[in-house]
């Protein structure tokens, strides 16, 4: 009955979002738009929390995923004007970092791993073996573009360049969202935009971060000892809770430990 009494005092709120593991938009993706976007917009809804609190442990992934995630963040920020704390964990870094910039303000720890502002394509190519094996790659296509960067035909240099295009377009939009969130607080190192990563301390040195912190005392720190942390994130499906997909899970453990891997972790 406290709510329907309007002088009696409330404790702040704060909701909490984590969003941890590798961002994609496949099934096994850890943090997709779809999957996560419910789950942002009811910790933004639900009541007027005093703030949102981003519980960030992501290597990156989907940059499509990333830009989408946190754009709805931005969004609904700014409509309710609802101001966002992101604390980082074990990492930030690539798509990871896209997310925390949506903040207005970034934490970490002292090992926390922050940056590789870039972007990555990689694959195989096995022309070669088939070469090798007596076999032979027939491909017909309308458009001569259409099998660009064909895995089992050589490598074409023109194709190489369009996917430089491509790659280069993406980083662009990257660097500028977060110099569009970071601003002034960014230094000049050239090293900035290359894809390397650091540590806490000297991501904070660089702008990428605000200074040293963890989430529940510096929630405490800015909106008092008496402050409720209201958590969200995914639910795991009934089949998961049970095991049934113990094949489908396995493959997604994987792929996330070799992420992870880039940074050490």
């Amino acid at each position: 009955m406290r709510h329907l009494v309007p002088f009696l005092w409330r404790a702040p709120r704060v909701a909490v979002i984590r969003l941890a593991g590798v961002i994609g938009s496949g099934p096994r993706a850890g943090l997709s738009d779809e999957a996560i976007g419910p789950v942002i917009e009811k910790a933004f809804r639900r009541g007027k929390p005093s703030a949102v609190a981003l519980e960030i442990n992501s290597p990156g992934g989907s940059p499509v995923q990333s830009s989408l995630i946190a754009a709805r963040i931005r969004r609904l920020a700014e409509e309710r004007k609802i101001p966002v704390h992101a604390f980082v964990e074990d990492v930030a870094a690539s798509g990871g970092y896209w997310l925390a910039a949506a903040a207005d303000d970034i934490r970490v720890d002292a090992s926390s791993v922050l940056g590789s502002i870039g972007v990555i394509s990689a694959g195989f190519g096995a022309d070669l073996f088939l070469k090798r094996h007596g076999l032979e790659r027939r491909v017909h296509t309308a458009g001569r573009s259409k099998s660009t960067l064909d895995p089992f035909l050589p490598e074409k240099p023109e194709d190489v360049a369009r996917l430089k295009a491509v790659l280069d377009d993406i980083h662009s939009a990257f660097i500028a969202h977060v110099k569009d969130r970071r601003g002034e607080r960014l230094s000049d190192d050239p090293a900035l935009f290359t894809g390397e990563f650091w540590l806490g301390g000297r991501a904070i040195a660089l702008g990428l971060a605000d200074g040293l912190g963890h989430l529940e005392p510096r929630l405490k720190e800015l909106y008092g000892d008496k402050v409720r942390l209201l958590r969200y994130g995914r639910k795991r499906g009934l089949l998961s809770r049970l095991g049934v997909r113990i094949v489908e899970d396995a493959l997604g453990t994987l792929e996330e430990r070799a992420h992870y891997a880039r940074f050490g972790l």
